[in-house]
């Protein structure tokens, strides 16, 4: 949560043994991207200067419609590789 790093959920996301996508805005306040842990078996996707919903402001060099392409191409990606 905000204000709470010691509190982090990335060894519960990461620890089920499962193929595990995690898609990460990299402004969200409930955790970026860099405090995942190198290596391991799951794939990360940053949602540059999005929030946790993925909303990306205005002034942003990426678009809304580009992180929402962004999102579904990972994601699609993903699923696709897990054939």
């Amino acid at each position: 949560p905000p204000g709470r790093p010691e509190s982090s959920r990335a060894a519960e996301l990461l620890g089920t043994g499962l193929p595990t996508l995690v898609v990460q805005g990299g402004n969200d306040p409930f955790g970026k991207p860099a405090e995942f842990p190198p290596g391991g078996t799951y794939a990360l996707v940053e949602v540059p200067y999005g929030d946790h919903g993925f909303a990306v402001p205005k002034r942003a060099p990426v678009g809304r419609d580009e992180a929402l392409a962004r999102i579904v191409g990972s994601v699609a990606d993903w699923l696709a590789a897990l054939r």
